[in-house]
């Protein structure tokens, strides 16, 4: 007596294969000949193509390289012009190391965060999916921009270009000694003793036509007699996220904080390093850029989550990475045609500079 094996009723998890009709042998597509034959046909092509382009078209080359002379800018290869950008915002072994490191386990773990089977084998399967791509693509796109331009002092140039009522403002030059001490005159205000030897001839080493003395020279007050109105000094801080440590004067104890040997590299057989703290370059290098890197997406997140836009796991991943490729795409873009000469944010191409 024998039995009928029961049937696999079991329907394909992922609604991508569930419901597929089996197909006929003449039907399908197997991998030989049908996909490695066209694959070789548009090798070859693509080959044809390029020897055609090396022929008619010159590489674009600068001079042979000189080990004794270094270009401005220094520049890496495209692929790792992101990170360099970020070597201009953070600690070299922060945007170098730690960052990347942590980017990598990151993407490696959006599988592991979101384990759900429902939509395998489908792009953009969510009801939501579309939105919450091109809302962390925004974001991150036009969020990093932001940030670039701030630290590049962008904002500075603009509350200039308002406040003085022209596309190029440009902040009137250091005045001799003769004309800052009549500016001070016209304000009211005490020419300083120093000063007025110049003005009068007395100084046997400077004359009254000469520039006048940075001990003497205040920019804020020429800027005023000249009627240009600059960027407050009280704001200098707010300048550049450099200017936090630069703008603010810190106390002298908080420059050189003594930690000691906190590593203990001498357990390894190593030197020992004698670790110092600057205070202000902490906040400066690694905190803010860890808090922005760290809390941004996290605000984005919570916003997204109250607002209805991300209300799966898929959802926020889908915009977590969706932002991720857009920060990676817009440091790319500004590290390979925005980064001139002393790596000043400036349009910059190979061709200008031979």
């Amino acid at each position: 007596m024998t039995t009928a094996a029961p049937e696999n009723t079991s329907e394909p998890i992922s609604k991508a294969v569930r419901g597929r009709k089996s197909r006929a042998r003449e039907e399908e597509l197997l991998v030989w000949p049908d996909l490695v034959f066209i694959e070789f046909i548009c090798a070859v092509l693509f080959t044809i193509l390029m020897l055609i382009l090396a022929v008619l078209v010159d590489s674009v080359l600068l001079d042979r390289a000189n080990p004794a002379i270094t270009p401005n800018p220094s520049k890496a290869p495209w692929y790792f012009l992101n990170l360099q950008e970020l070597l201009l915002h953070m600690h070299p072994a922060l945007a170098g190391v730690i960052v990347p490191t942590i980017a990598l386990i990151a993407l490696g773990a959006i599988p592991y965060f979101d384990a759900s089977n429902e939509g395998q084998g489908e792009w953009l399967s969510t009801p939501r999916a579309w939105l919450n791509l091109w809302v962390g693509a925004f974001v991150g796109f036009f969020g990093t921009l932001l940030l670039i331009l701030y630290d590049a002092s962008k904002h500075v140039k603009l509350f200039e270009m308002i406040a003085n009522g022209t596309l190029s403002p440009r902040a009137p030059s250091t005045p001799s000694a003769e004309q800052y001490a009549a500016a001070l005159e016209a304000r009211g205000d005490a020419v300083p003793a120093g000063l007025q030897e110049i003005v009068n001839g007395v100084n046997p080493v400077l004359s009254a036509t000469d520039t006048v003395p940075s001990d003497f020279y205040s920019q804020s007050i020429w800027n005023g007699a000249s009627g240009y109105t600059a960027w407050p000094e009280s704001l200098e801080f707010l300048t550049t996220l450099r200017g936090i440590q630069t703008g603010i004067p810190w106390p002298e104890w908080t420059k050189s904080i003594p930690l000691g040997n906190v590593l203990r590299t001498d357990l390894f057989g190593l030197p020992k390093i004698e670790l110092n703290i600057d205070i202000s370059a902490l906040i400066v290098e690694q905190m803010i850029p860890v808090t922005a890197m760290i809390g941004l997406p996290l605000l984005l997140a919570a916003v997204a989550s109250k607002t209805g836009i991300a209300q799966s796991k898929r959802d926020h991943m889908i915009m977590q990475f969706s932002g991720f490729i857009a920060v990676y795409v817009i440091l790319t873009i500004i590290g390979t045609y925005f980064r001139g000469v002393g790596l000043e944010l400036e349009p910059y191409t190979i061709f200008s500079h031979g």
